[in-house]
């Protein structure tokens, strides 16, 4: 089979720490580079990034830096369908790294027939050294911590999936369905792949191929980013005629809801303290059960400590998140005060 023309996208804002990682692994593909084209779809970086991208364009013809004004992912994802001339087109994280032989095996399924959108495992590094860190990424790797998220826990042979890391789409998709939600600004990739398997179209989950993911690296960001992603889980409804994400989304949201309830409820039944302990105990042991496991493998006492805090952090503040995205459901404005750059 003749090469087909890739372009991959990678939006972009204030990514200069990491976007040389990213560059650099998609340079060592062993896809040949004259059928590659990058596009750098920037949202107005303040930081060093576009000046980082300047110093590739020099010397790589394939690289292109295109504007975002409007800064969020979605609009960068759209702007790169736009301007690209590939026959599949990739969407990447600024914050990831790529095994040399992710856009080849990519293609090489969509070119046998095997699915119109590739994606891979994504494997969760911590974004720095610290106990924390690593304690986020050993978190987001977990089924307890992420569900049934093959793309997240891990697969050892391939599969049809829900959703995919750093996919690649035959260009034929966006004719068939559209562009992405511009009024999802996250959640956005969630909604697509959904409205892509509506179409009868399919995502395969591959794990001969590997993308490496950066996670948040301290619990203040990684808490942040849980309270966003709950509170996207649930404006997508607003603003979608599917039902525009998975059931593992909405399970922080069912067990903070019947926490807060049934804490409520005691002050007038005991039977409703009996539920809040039951739900309360139930989730403890269980946590304790999993961060157990991990430090049984690790041999590292010290995440004993650390595995059940972040445990909870990622669940509690997600669920409050999307508590917190049902009440705005009910605004005429959902998204105001959200979209500020």
């Amino acid at each position: 089979m003749s090469a087909l023309k890739v372009s991959i996208v990678i939006p972009t804002k204030n990514e200069g720490k990491y976007l040389p990682r990213v560059i650099d692994s998609l340079l060592r593909q062993d896809y040949p580079q004259e059928d590659l084209e990058i596009l750098i779809v920037d949202g107005r970086s303040t930081d060093h990034t576009r000046d980082c991208v300047e110093q590739y364009r020099r010397k790589y013809r394939s690289i292109r830096l295109i504007d975002n004004p409007q800064f969020y992912t979605v609009f960068a994802f759209n702007a790169g369908i736009k301007h690209a001339t590939g026959d599949i087109i990739f969407f990447v994280g600024a914050h990831t790294e790529y095994s040399p032989n992710y856009v080849s095996t990519v293609v090489t399924y969509i070119q046998e027939g095997k699915a119109e959108c590739v994606g891979s495992v994504a494997c969760t590094l911590p974004g720095n050294e610290t106990l924390m860190a690593r304690s986020i990424a050993l978190v987001l790797s977990s089924p307890f911590g992420v569900g049934n998220s093959y793309m997240r826990t891990g697969q050892k042979t391939i599969r049809y999936t829900d959703t995919a890391s750093c996919s690649g789409y035959k260009r034929e998709v966006f004719d068939k369905i559209g562009l992405f939600n511009e009024k999802l600004i996250y959640s956005q990739d969630i909604e697509f792949n959904l409205r892509l398997r509506k179409a009868g179209m399919r995502i395969l989950l591959v794990p001969d191929i590997t993308s490496y993911y950066y996670a948040r690296p301290d619990l203040t960001s990684f808490c942040k980013h849980n309270f966003r992603n709950g509170l996207w889980s649930i404006l997508p409804f607003k603003y979608s005629p599917i039902i525009p994400i998975s059931i593992r989304h909405l399970i922080p949201l069912t067990f903070v809801t019947g926490l807060l309830c049934s804490f409520i409820l005691s002050f007038f039944s005991t039977v409703f303290l009996w539920l809040f302990y039951l739900i309360l105990g139930s989730y403890g042991a269980a946590n304790l059960f999993f961060s157990g496991r991990i430090v049984f493998h690790t041999r590292d006492l010290r995440y004993l400590f650390m595995l059940p805090v972040t445990f909870a952090c990622l669940h509690l503040i997600y669920g409050v998140g999307s508590m917190w995205g049902v009440v705005k459901l009910f605004q005429s404005e959902p998204l105001s005060g959200l979209q500020s750059g």
